[in-house]
């Protein structure tokens, strides 16, 4: 996280995804809004028992595929709206991760990782499956911390509350995170936003492992690190909003929860 440590991997770059092949995994670790433009090119990678993981901050579009509570098998509109997802992304296929780890793209090919080295993963239907097992073991064969959890929308939305309330104010203001968790207004912002999203996540029976103070002090002790969200706006890329902030507006309409704070920004 200093510079002091340098790491290289020779890596086998492709001009197009159908170049690839059939694979045993697909990660999928781009942006959430370019999901659909991938999508439909995804079906030359599958085989029979081939497992699709999306890496993708915010609520993923198969939320409630699986579900088993009163929303189940609903489409989030805002994610999906025309169903390209949903249409070439069989769900069977799916093993949800959130990913912990906090970097920052220095330049093409290069990466300064901040902090983190987790990957929880869990299938959508809460089984501890072999497939899962087996992607465990991969990932920490490589040096990631990754274990198997019973309910992956928990610690979805666990990632989640940081990262809709954190990455917009960041992107507003240009602050790190050590800056909005140490500025009185921004902290009170922060806090009230991920009020609102717990308040959603209560409603849909999920319970957050980490209280919110925990969670702002986590932000803040990461440092002076900007946000994904930041990097993009300087970057001119196009943001998370819809999987970050339109996902929990939707939800908070759908479910009755008032959002005010969460609607504003977005």
């Amino acid at each position: 996280a200093d510079g002091s440590e340098h790491l290289t991997h020779s890596l086998q770059a492709l001009a197009s995804i159908r170049e690839a092949g059939r694979q045993d995994v697909v990660i999928l670790a781009v942006k959430s809004q370019v999901l659909p433009e991938i999508a439909p090119e995804l079906d030359s990678l599958m085989g029979n028992d081939t497992v699709i993981v999306p890496m993708q901050n915010g609520l993923p579009w198969w939320y409630f595929h699986k579900h088993g509570g009163e929303y189940d098998g609903r489409p989030i509109e805002c994610l999906d709206p025309d169903g390209t997802l949903t249409a070439h992304i069989d769900s069977d296929r799916l093993i949800g991760c959130v990913v912990f780890p906090a970097g920052e793209i220095v330049s093409p090919g290069v990466v300064r990782h901040a902090e983190g080295n987790r990957f929880p993963l869990g299938e959508l239907d809460g089984s501890d499956s072999e497939r899962a097992q087996s992607l465990v073991a991969t990932l920490t064969k490589a040096g990631f911390k990754s274990f198997v959890i019973d309910d992956i929308r928990a610690e979805i939305w666990l990632k989640l509350v940081g990262n809709l309330s954190f990455n917009p104010i960041s992107a507003l203001s240009h602050a790190t995170l050590v800056d909005i968790c140490q500025y009185p207004p921004s902290r009170a912002l922060t806090q009230s936003l991920m009020e609102e999203a717990q308040a959603v996540a209560n409603r849909l029976g999920v319970t957050l492992r980490v209280s919110i103070e925990r969670r702002i002090a986590g932000g803040e002790k990461v440092g002076k690190h900007k946000t994904s969200m930041l990097q993009d706006v300087e970057a001119g890329r196009g943001l998370e909003l819809e999987a970050l902030m339109g996902a929990v507006v939707e939800l908070g309409l759908l479910t009755g929860i008032s959002t005010p704070g969460i609607d504003t920004i977005y």
